[in-house]
């Protein structure tokens, strides 16, 4: 597929039927020796990966010897607080032969909401990819309550490739692609390439059902293509259980392809651009300058702070004559930002009292 070919970060989830044998509760060591090898040949290519995996719960249940079937939300936690710390090291014993080094980083769907703490996470993301790491995502399910029982990692992929800004998300399924029904239950069922609009009949066709350990049904995968290709990244539904998934993909293997209308930095800009401002910074003709040219906002180009804002809420950015530059998310709340205007990044520590962020507004976090 050409699109997974020339995508430059790439974000996969991975389901824990895929991972974990149901029966036994054990890895699938082999299907995931093949996957690593596959994120080490994107990789090599220079693509940036990020693995969204399902399996704690799984792995844990087996090691707890709890049944199958529903769980209490306390058992679902015990199991998750078992299982994280060896579905962590399955991937680092997979992918540190192959020269890959891993992270693991927990997370929620309340992190995307708050804007503060999508900073955190995206900072976090963005600092690991620019060292070469693989970071492996989950859901913080050891201490979550509505995500175990009612959360996916379909959405939740999703919301981490809108962090990243990712121009592809993978869903490794237990089907080849999104179907006009349900192809275990309708012979005359078929299956789309490529879809280029989420119409309400194609919303329609999607079903409820998970299977095996996962709970994602084909409903929240095309909430989570919703959320994806409204970012700007394009997601394919594939078939995840094979052997070396992701080249079988590259390599033309069926699949569903829901294309994005516009590229992830695009549309980053415009939800930036939409929001409600909270306040203002006024800009020197050196830093207007230096925004022009693509670089971030540091605090010694602020000449003025304007409002009651918070980190991570939006503000508009402002010429020295008053001309309307722009937008972005503030690293700073006011009083921070009051604090350390015109002052060099190097003396934020000695001025707030506690490290800092260099910059008041990242590039990537503004709309000019």
């Amino acid at each position: 597929m050409a699109t997974l070919t020339k995508a430059s970060r790439i974000v996969v989830k991975i389901g824990s039927a895929l991972l974990v044998d149901v029966a036994t509760g054990t890895l699938k060591s082999d299907w995931l020796q093949s996957l690593a090898a596959d994120v080490a040949a994107l990789k090599a290519r220079g693509a940036d990966v990020v693995l969204v995996s399902s399996g704690s719960i799984a792995l844990g249940r087996g090691v707890l010897g709890l049944p199958l079937g529903t769980l209490s939300l306390e058992q679902s936690q015990a199991a998750a607080a078992v299982g994280q710390i060896r579905l962590a090291r399955a991937y680092e014993t997979a992918l540190a032969p192959l020269g890959a080094t891993t992270a693991q980083v927990l997370v929620t769907l309340e992190d995307s909401a708050d804007r503060r703490r999508y900073l955190n996470t995206r900072a976090t993301l963005e600092t690991l990819l620019s060292l070469g790491v693989v970071p492996i995502v989950n859901e913080n399910d050891t201490v979550a309550t509505d995500e175990i029982r009612f959360g996916d990692n379909d959405r939740l992929a999703a919301q981490v490739a809108v962090t990243v800004g990712a121009d592809h998300l993978v869903l490794l399924s237990d089907v080849d692609g999104f179907y006009s029904g349900n192809p275990k239950d309708d012979p005359a069922a078929t299956r789309y390439d490529v879809i280029d609009a989420i119409t309400p009949a194609i919303e329609a066709m999607a079903g409820d059902a998970g299977t095996g350990l996962s709970k994602g049904g084909m409903k929240t995968k095309v909430m989570a293509a919703k959320t994806a290709t409204g970012a700007g990244c394009d997601m394919t539904i594939t078939l995840g259980s094979r052997m070396n998934p992701l080249s079988a993909l590259a390599e033309g293997a069926a699949s569903t392809l829901f294309t994005a209308r516009t590229d992830p930095k695009a549309a980053r800009k415009h939800w930036i651009a939409s929001m409600k401002s909270r306040g203002a910074v006024v800009v020197d003709q050196g830093a207007e300058r230096a925004l022009r040219s693509g670089k971030s906002l540091l605090p010694a180009g602020v000449a003025a702070v304007r409002g009651d804002f918070q980190r991570g809420d939006p503000i508009e950015i402002h010429g020295s004559d008053g001309t309307h530059l722009g937008a972005g998310l503030s690293r700073y709340t006011a009083d921070e930002a009051r604090a350390i205007k015109g002052q060099r990044s190097d003396k934020i520590e000695a001025i707030l009292g506690y490290p800092g962020r260099a910059a008041l507004i990242h590039r990537d976090d503004m709309a000019l």
